[in-house]
């Protein structure tokens, strides 16, 4: 067997194997007696059918077989034996690979192609500027999620007189044209709605300010919103809705109220736990540092953004094996056109030398992605979660067996394993650049990305 290494240029190479039967006839005789062992064919016992017809049936597909593997095998090895930083996977020469004949042939040679990752000088200064855009918080986000709160942890009463958004529970019963109950129509013994989702503003008013006990004459086909709804106040199907024109009788047997909570020491309880929180300056001064947290994710994934731009720019005029590139794209992806291809293949490229930039980084300052550093990750996108739902007080125990839920999925652990990893590479890219500190409103921060 003969490897020869041909460098075309910085980022181009050819490799070209040579192999004689003697590199794999032992094998390939091997495999042809595993067959012969098992092989069920008419007119022979298990074992012994003739050699020469095993040949016949199955020699060329075992003799491909093996001496594809066996390239593969001492392509790799070689790649790897060598050191070659290669980009992409090797792949058949387009010109010098000859025709490969299993019939006739028993010396095969194969020539690949390789792309040599280019030699990349990354160097983090003071010089390198990145924006980094602190989000303020304002008087109005610590008014909202208190809001959110007092609406979360308010309590429901009883009372006897209706209000917009009350929910109220009756009897509903559909009257004929004379107002009188039609003994055959539609009847709800434990009809809900709320005032507040009635569409027409007369239908609505018949029900505000309405007492206990009270019956109300109204017409549902103009007081739902939409067809849907209808249905499920009166217990029909959608089909049979619009055959329900009349007007019904709704005879209120319960009011039910939604209070919020008050803004005191059993919300500061439930929201914190019980006696962290003492006033009400406190719980303001929580939950503006809460949600000021929970912008420290935004700012970071924009300066992940920038940071990438500024590092990216830094290899401008190194040079990439382009045309392999192209080609190992399209090979590797079915779905894609050479069009498709050239259209975005610099947002490729710029992707690919983020990869080796990552991994430059990752590789001169030790970052390592540990179990430890996978389950805190996998903690930290659980806190996220309940934060976007107003749960900022979730207990340790509860995030780390959602976080262990999360990491059941091998995909999951692959993505969160990139994700710590370029987070500690931004981390480094961090320390190491010049912060450009920026103030500004969440509104402007979300408008950068419209």
């Amino acid at each position: 067997m003969n490897v020869v290494l041909k460098n075309i240029d910085a980022v181009n190479a050819m490799v070209t194997i040579t192999i004689s039967k003697a590199d794999y006839a032992e094998k390939v005789e091997k495999k042809l007696k595993e067959y012969r062992k098992k092989a069920n064919i008419p007119g022979f016992r298990p074992g012994m059918t003739p050699m020469g017809l095993v040949k016949k049936m199955y020699g060329k597909g075992v003799l491909a077989e093996e001496v594809n593997q066996l390239i593969s095998d001492t392509l790799y090895n070689h790649i790897k034996e060598n050191n070659l930083n290669i980009l992409g996977e090797p792949l058949p020469n387009e010109t010098e690979q000859k025709p490969v004949n299993f019939d006739s042939e028993e010396d095969f040679e194969f020539v690949f192609d390789l792309a040599i990752a280019p030699e990349l000088d990354i160097n983090l200064t003071s010089k390198d500027k990145v924006v980094y855009y602190d989000i303020t918080v304002n008087e109005e986000m610590v008014n909202n999620q208190i809001k959110s709160y007092t609406s979360r942890f308010g309590s429901y009463e009883q009372t006897d007189e209706v209000a917009e958004n009350d929910v109220i529970k009756g009897q509903l019963l559909e009257l004929n044209a004379d107002k009188k109950v039609n003994e055959a129509g539609i009847k709800v013994a434990d009809a809900v709605l709320s005032p507040v989702h009635i569409k027409d503003a007369k239908q609505k008013k018949a029900f505000v300010g309405a007492k206990k006990g009270d019956v109300i004459t109204f017409n549902p086909q103009k007081a739902m919103e939409n067809e849907a709804d209808l249905a499920s106040f009166l217990k029909i199907s959608k089909d049979a809705v619009k055959d329900v024109t009349a007007d019904f009788s709704f005879e209120i047997q319960q009011i039910t109220r939604y209070n919020e909570s008050p803004v005191d020491q059993s919300l500061f309880d439930k929201v914190f736990g019980e006696g962290k929180v003492k006033d009400e300056k406190e719980f303001r001064a929580l939950i503006e540092e809460g949600v000021k947290e929970s912008y420290v994710s935004d700012s970071d994934y924009k300066f992940g953004i920038d940071a990438k731009e500024v590092l990216v720019k830094k290899l401008d005029k190194v040079v990439f094996p382009e045309a392999f590139l192209k080609r190992w794209v399209l090979a590797a992806n079915e779905n894609l056109t050479a069009e498709t291809v050239e259209k975005e293949f610099d947002l490729m490229l710029n992707d690919l030398k983020w990869y080796l930039i990552k991994n430059q980084l990752a590789k001169a300052n030790a970052c390592k992605v540990e179990k430890e550093d996978i389950e805190a990750f996998a903690r930290k996108m659980a806190k996220i979660q309940f934060a976007q739902y107003g749960m900022l007080n979730v207990p340790e125990d509860i995030l780390a067996n959602y976080a262990q839920d999360m990491l059941k999925k091998e995909e999951t652990i692959k993505n969160m394993v990139e994700k710590v990893l370029e987070e500690k590479v931004l981390e480094v890219v961090k320390a190491s650049v010049k912060l450009d500190k920026k103030a500004i409103s969440y509104e402007d921060f979300n408008k950068m990305f419209e």
